[in-house]
């Protein structure tokens, strides 16, 4: 049986495998290995390509939980494979999938860096979102690459193929240029602040003016609880706890004006008053009094923005992140404290929030001497 011929049973085999990629059965592969390991054998023999993947996502690296990857990275980077994989077997006439076999009921096994190639190229010129919604960003693209050429590396380390089918991806390189205008200056923030205030909106007023008080990401606001926020005597003012990436804690302070905010957004809410409220309570909550999901904000936020008419962008929760670092540029503040109060782990991260704020702060027309050119700058 050819590979076309063998095609539909593995779609039907592999379609089903999102809902059986969980971390519940780690634990049997783990006793596999481990008796692999007692027998001498090779560690991955006998393994199926379903749980290989599964134990790319869900196996333990680190011996405190904190530090390993977050639940939404495990779901981007399930969703990411699945979807190559179904990619290749859906459509493995366009791309060219020419094997014959099917080697141990294991595509990865089956493929070489050749299909690779041709399955990026497929990707980025033919492939049915290009077809219908236009090119990817180079953002995408290079997200896309970067976590399917991870996992096939994982593959080719643990010997459970033969092939560096990863060799097969071109480099995929995002440049400042590519990347999605995120900036918002101070008055821009103001301008919608203004807008909702008059407007006696304080939901979207409130998240605009926490969002940008806070470099809170969206997923860092939506988990936040009552219990997190918390008061510094010494400091006399309260302040939040904040679980980012990683699982990595921050304390972010508030200014009195931002607690107002949120004091306002739950009073607004019909929620009780934060000292009365148990600790486990959702800080923010949507209209039915439950914890935002980050797409559920993410969308309303914008959608709400749109209606101002304010922007002809859309505006997203992290546009207000950038706003943060923005504005703490503007009032001075040292790039290296910035970097730490959003959380990033690499200070070249906060260096891309503010790479358009440099370039023109920076550029040599600001040293040009008038004595040289006259009256004419």
């Amino acid at each position: 049986m050819n590979f076309l011929q063998e095609n539909n049973k593995h779609i039907k085999v592999i379609k089903n495998w999102r809902n059986q990629l969980n971390e519940k059965s780690v634990t049997d592969i783990q006793e596999k290995l481990d008796l692999n390991e007692k027998l001498n054998a090779d560690p991955f023999r006998d393994f199926s390509d379903l749980e290989m993947l599964q134990w790319y996502l869900f196996r333990k690296t680190n011996i405190n939980s904190q530090n390993e990857k977050s639940k939404k990275t495990i779901n981007e980077y399930k969703k990411e494979i699945s979807l190559f994989i179904e990619h290749l077997l859906t459509f493995s006439t366009e791309i060219n999938i020419d094997i014959n076999f099917i080697i141990e009921s294991s595509l990865f096994k089956s493929l070489s860096p050749r299909h690779i190639r041709r399955y990026q190229e497929w990707l980025v010129t033919r492939s049915p979102h290009v077809m219908t919604k236009g090119n990817y960003s180079a953002a995408t693209i290079t997200r896309k690459t970067n976590i399917i050429k991870s996992f096939l590396k994982f593959l080719l380390e643990s010997n459970y193929i033969q092939q560096p089918l990863h060799t097969g991806f071109l480099e995929a390189t995002v440049h400042n240029d590519d990347r999605p205008n995120k900036d918002l200056d101070a008055e821009e923030v103001k301008q919608l602040l203004d807008y909702f205030r008059n407007r006696q909106h304080p939901i979207v007023f409130a998240l605009i003016h926490v969002f940008t008080t806070t470099g809170l990401r969206n997923e860092e606001l939506c988990k936040l609880t009552v219990g997190d926020l918390k008061y510094d005597a010494s400091l006399k003012g309260f302040y939040l706890v904040v679980t980012g990436k990683g699982n990595k804690k921050r304390q972010i302070p508030l200014k009195e004006k931002t607690l107002n905010s949120i004091k306002m957004f739950r009073y607004a809410r019909g929620l009780k008053e934060i000292d009365q409220s148990i600790k486990s309570d959702p800080l923010f909550t949507t209209n039915t009094s439950k914890a935002y999901k980050t797409s559920y904000l993410s969308n309303y936020l914008t959608r709400e923005i749109k209606k101002s008419q304010l922007h002809e962008r859309n505006i997203s929760c992290h546009h207000f992140r950038h706003a943060f670092a923005i504005i703490s540029h503007k009032s001075g503040v040292d790039l290296y404290d910035i970097s730490r109060s959003l959380g990033h782990e690499k200070l070249e991260t906060t260096m891309i929030y503010l790479s358009k704020i440099f370039e023109r702060e920076n550029h040599a027309i600001h040293g040009w001497d008038s004595k040289i050119f006259g009256e004419y700058i």
